[in-house]
């Protein structure tokens, strides 16, 4: 039987993972307000985890900063670029990982837990709730997370507007139209209250949910898109005033869930 891990290696072996945040708009729209996000949480000398790390991308990032970076990546063609980019910095980390699985850390370890492309691939209840929950684990008290979704209706917006919405909507939702999740989908998607009430009963407190791409990747698939430099830098600051508002969370294709581990 064809496993989790295979279906997302296959696709990651074949992808520009590590091109993707330069090479759209939107791409570089998440980049810049997922760094936003993460620096206003950072504290000095913090002990930062990424779970999913990718390439590498936000950990060799923080590790140029001077913090303790420690990467975990479950896709080895992946890993191998990660090792590559992060070569000559010696506060940086990385093992092959699966979110489900932290056990080779320590309760209480991290400052700041970035769980950054895990929640995208896992489908089963029970291995969603142990990446959450191994990820809480290994935080401090007080320490931060983030954990990034992609919004269902994002994925629609963006996908399945070219004459195949019957496809998507069979794909995304059951016919009285609940959100799916199984791991043909490669992808999947959560209604952004689904996806917060998954922290109902855990020992965190959220801090916010905010998008970080916008509408920008269903608008950049259409004909005739252009945006200037120029633009570009006043529309990601608009957008920064704007990304935690309820009323803009569903249409942005990627989101992050912002919670603080609680104290005792």
């Amino acid at each position: 039987m064809i496993t989790r891990k295979d279906i997302v290696s296959g696709f990651y072996s074949s992808a520009d993972e590590d091109g993707r945040l330069d090479a759209t708009r939107h791409g570089q729209l998440e980049y810049r307000t997922t760094m936003t996000f993460i620096r206003r949480y950072l504290t000095e000398g913090a002990k930062v985890l990424e779970i999913g790390a990718g390439t590498g991308r936000y950990s060799v990032a923080l590790a140029k900063e001077g913090y303790d970076v420690t990467a975990v990546e479950l896709v080895e063609s992946n890993l191998a670029v990660l090792r590559e980019n992060g070569k000559g910095l010696d506060n940086i980390s990385s093992c092959s990982g699966d979110a489900t699985d932290l056990s080779r850390f320590a309760d209480d370890s991290f400052d700041l837990t970035l769980v950054f492309g895990p929640m995208y691939h896992l489908y089963e209840p029970d291995e969603v709730g142990r990446a959450i929950d191994e990820a809480i684990r290994v935080t401090k008290p007080d320490g931060v997370l983030m954990f990034a979704f992609i919004s269902v209706f994002g994925i629609m917006f963006s996908n399945y507007l070219s004459g195949n919405w019957a496809f998507g909507q069979r794909e995304n939702f059951t016919e009285d139209n609940r959100v799916k999740h199984f791991k043909e989908q490669l992808f999947t998607g959560y209604d952004v209250t689904e996806f917060e009430d998954l922290f109902i009963g855990r020992p965190v407190e959220r801090i916010t949910t905010a998008g970080v791409d916008c509408l920008l990747e269903s608008v950049e698939h259409r004909g005739g898109f252009e945006l200037s430099d120029g633009d570009f830098d006043a529309f990601a600051r608009w957008y920064l005033a704007f990304c935690e508002k309820r009323e803009l969370l569903g249409s942005t294709n990627h989101l992050l869930y912002i919670c603080r581990k609680k104290n005792g």
